[in-house]
């Protein structure tokens, strides 16, 4: 059985059958309408004939309010045991493919922000992984220095994604030891996540979802032709987020510790002081097509929440798309609350004991039958 509701809405019943006890409610109320409408007109009557000393005041409806209510609870416990679901008509947002290049680099290592900037990252990694839907949503993740090393292809599998964050947030796959760390090739960088989307085109097929790359760096010491790189991201239409990490009065960047069985250098290098670079990142961003963001700026969660949402409007909606609402628990619910309501209108004592009594009895039955 279905019926339409406004908006183009449905509403069907999995157990139809049951919805022809609805004429019992029905009966009770013509039956509670002529018993209302008499005590109403017999207490009338009664103040105007009986003289006493204290004016007597009725109600409108005295107790039968209380009646009307179980009636209605009774009505909406049998629409309940006909399972009603709503077909609900609405609009579909697009999903979002994201794509995380992250910056290994050594400058990633200074301590300038709390613990550095490397696990500073990692921590809003995680919380923009926490803020996708992941339904339709997927993430990627590129990590660079003087070379890129993709480790995440596009996912909607949260608990993959997860499971590879647990193992580098606490320590870059790029050791500080290594002559590849002391680089920062912003453009190799946003190259791999190009061939992480083709790649993923070519075995998948082209994805619906609208498409970002959110490059998180400090801008340091970078090298390479960005700007051809970013000319690839346009050709595909993919716009550059870009979170800056790190202060402007910067820190240096750690010796590298001693290794057994590695020669040690030569002579000790002169310290490395890093700082943001926030001018050359805001450029990235804007020849990009897309946004710059502080990551001290704000909250992780609400620069996260503000990064996805962006990407979303750009696609905008996907057309109509339905969803099944089951009501059988809300219906309960409701008639739960009409008959508790009803006892408000209750003065004697009895009665209120006896509705206690029948409420806890009507809710031990719907515990023993979900039980």
């Amino acid at each position: 059985m279905r019926s339409f509701l406004p908006g183009g809405d449905t509403l069907q019943f999995g157990e139809p059958a049951y919805l022809w006890l609805l004429v019992v409610p029905g009966a009770l109320l013509i039956l509670w309408g002529r018993q209302a409408f008499q005590w109403n007109r017999d207490a009338r009557r009664l103040v105007e004939r009986r003289v006493v000393p204290v004016r007597e005041r009725f109600t409108f409806l005295g107790s039968w309010p209380y009646w009307l209510l179980l009636v209605g609870a009774l009505a909406l416990t049998i629409v309940a045991s006909a399972r009603p679901e709503a077909t609900l008509a609405g609009t579909r947002t697009a999903g979002v493919d994201l794509v995380i290049l992250q910056d290994g680099s050594a400058s990633m290592h200074v301590a300038d922000v709390a613990p550095d900037r490397w696990r500073r990252s990692m921590r809003f990694v995680r919380a923009l992984a926490e803020s996708l839907q992941w339904e339709g949503d997927r993430l990627a993740l590129a990590l660079f220095a003087r070379i890129a090393a993709p480790q995440v292809r596009l996912t909607r599998d949260p608990n993959a994604f997860f499971f590879f964050l647990d193992h580098i947030e606490d320590a870059s796959p790029f050791p500080l030891l290594d002559d590849t760390t002391w680089d920062t090739n912003i453009e190799l960088g946003i190259y791999w996540g190009t061939r992480l989307i083709e790649r993923d085109a070519e075995m998948n097929g082209v994805s619906a979802n609208s498409r970002a790359f959110l490059l998180i760096s400090d801008g340091q010491t970078w090298s390479g032709e960005v700007e051809k790189a970013l000319g690839v991201a346009r050709a595909m239409s993919v716009p550059i987020y870009v979170v800056g990490v790190g202060s402007e009065r910067g820190g240096q960047i750690p010796e590298p510790k001693p290794q057994p069985g590695r020669p040690a250098a030569s002579e000790p290098q002169a310290p490395i002081h890093s700082r943001l670079d926030r001018r050359s990142l805001i450029a990235i961003a804007t020849a990009g097509g897309g946004s710059y963001f502080d990551l001290a700026s704000s909250g992780d969660r609400a620069l996260a929440d503000t990064i996805v949402s962006s990407v979303r409007r750009r696609a905008g909606a996907r057309g109509v798309e339905q969803r099944v609402q089951d009501l059988y628990w809300p219906c309960l619910a409701l008639a739960a609350v009409l008959a508790a309501a009803a006892t408000l209108f209750l003065k004697d004592t009895r009665e209120i004991s006896l509705q206690v009594i029948g409420l806890g009895a009507a809710l031990l039955v719907v515990w023993l039958m979900v039980a």
